[in-house]
């Protein structure tokens, strides 16, 4: 199955190695092009990994760049780590990291702007924790908040002071906060995942717990910037109010633990979760996402414990025949694709008790990618029809998600940091 996945991967990169040629679909049209989601810089990362790897020419990573930066990119408020000048650099940066000299112009202008961005955002949100007031979900999560520029800083400017300040506000983040009398958690929201309010679903707010709209974003980048060394005041006691939070809600589902995608207010105040249909494992919400981030933060605690339970919970839920059905795609942000490449990521930190059992789930996600007897020409045109070419849904992040599971070898570049698990 290796080597077929590994094939889908190159017939997926073919179909997408030119930006005047490729079928890019609605959502890489007008100002959606800037979007590392499903845009021009998404669909970049994957030729700079596959060129990085010795896969492909380089020409086709610039080619896709010059394609990206061909207009104005939004900045300022209305830019975020996926959309506008940020998404071109983290494409730019990865390139940059294996052409020392290249596109050394454009990126310190873009770190610039981001370093301006971010000083208003750090500002707005240093007002709002002193007033008192519940963050917005946008505040803080990794699309569109502190957490996805905290995993940019990380990886450009780890020593600079717009690091620690990022650092400094997740861990106010945690601190608890009165609300209409009751006590909720710092990161309690107002806001619907959208960013806008919706009173029918989340009457009263809610807590997100997932990975790039919830907390489970804000304990990787904690756990990171601890393993590289970057610590603030209050950085464990953070991480541990957050695994305290997910360890009071974790679920059993009959086959393992695994986590709401958020609470409301009514759970809150009731002490359980409402009953609900079975939840995919992934990345952008669930078990995936949730246990890749629990790994992250129990190897900054240097906790084994934690460890091996996050790794053994990755191992119970992707082989969950329950949790394997609610998962009806191959992409990267909630697909079968995003399990394998957590999947690769977990086995290559493992403890040596459970790393032996993650590789070897590794196959079986492949085979449901790529059954036996796929022809990866044509499923790679079925991919892009039905996914489209983008990044987090579409065709090259599924590209993307299968090299390394296929090539057991982890990724060149540093494309996976704007996800929050490496």
């Amino acid at each position: 199955m290796t080597a077929l996945a590994a094939e889908l991967s190159t017939s997926l990169a073919d179909l997408l190695a030119d930006p005047d040629t490729a079928p890019l679909g609605p959502h890489t049209a007008a100002e959606d092009r800037q979007h590392l989601a499903y845009g021009l810089p998404g669909i970049a990362l994957l030729h700079i990994e596959r060129a990085a790897a010795g896969l492909a020419p380089w020409h086709r990573a610039h080619a896709w760049l010059a394609a990206a930066a061909r207009q104005p990119f939004t900045s300022g408020a209305d830019s975020h780590p996926f959309y506008g000048a940020p998404a071109l650099a983290q494409a730019l940066a990865c390139a940059a990291d294996h052409l020392p000299g290249s596109y050394t112009r454009a990126l310190t202008i873009l770190d610039e702007q981001i370093a301006r961005d971010v000083l208003a955002r750090l500002t707005a949100a240093r007002r709002r924790l002193d007033a008192g007031q519940l963050p917005p979900i946008t505040e803080f999560d990794t699309i569109r908040g502190l957490s996805g520029y905290g995993a940019y800083l990380l990886r450009r400017t780890p020593d600079s002071p717009a690091v620690r300040t990022v650092l400094d506000c997740c861990v106010r983040l945690t601190e608890p906060v009165t609300h209409d009398g009751e006590t909720l958690p710092g990161w309690w929201t107002p806001t619907a995942p959208t960013g806008r309010p919706d009173l029918d679903r989340f009457p009263g707010g809610h807590a997100n717990s997932g990975m790039s709209h919830g907390i489970g974003g804000v304990l990787a980048l904690l756990a990171l910037a601890t393993r590289r060394g970057i610590l603030v005041d209050g950085h464990h006691d953070a991480m541990r109010t957050i695994l305290a939070w997910l360890d009071r809600w974790q679920e059993d589902t009959g086959h393992g633990p695994a986590w709401p995608y958020w609470v409301t207010r009514a759970e809150l105040r009731g002490g359980q979760l409402a009953p609900s249909t079975p939840r995919r494992p992934s990345w952008c919400y669930g078990t995936t996402g949730l246990a890749r981030a629990q790994q992250l933060a129990a190897l900054a605690l240097r906790d084994t414990s934690r460890r091996i339970a996050a790794e053994n919970t990755l191992v119970a839920a992707l082989t969950d025949p329950v949790q394997l059905r609610a998962t009806t795609d191959m992409g990267l942000c909630h697909g079968f694709g995003g399990l394998a490449h957590i999947a690769a990521r977990m086995a290559d930190d493992a403890h040596p008790s459970t790393a032996g059992q993650l590789r070897a789930l590794i196959p079986a996600l492949l085979a449901t990618i790529c059954p036996p007897g796929t022809d990866p020409k044509a499923a790679a045109a079925a991919a892009v029809n039905e996914a489209g070419p983008g990044f987090l849904d579409g065709a090259a992040g599924i590209a993307l998600a299968l090299l390394a599971p296929a090539t057991t070898t982890p990724p060149r570049t540093a494309w996976d940091t704007c996800l929050l698990i490496a």
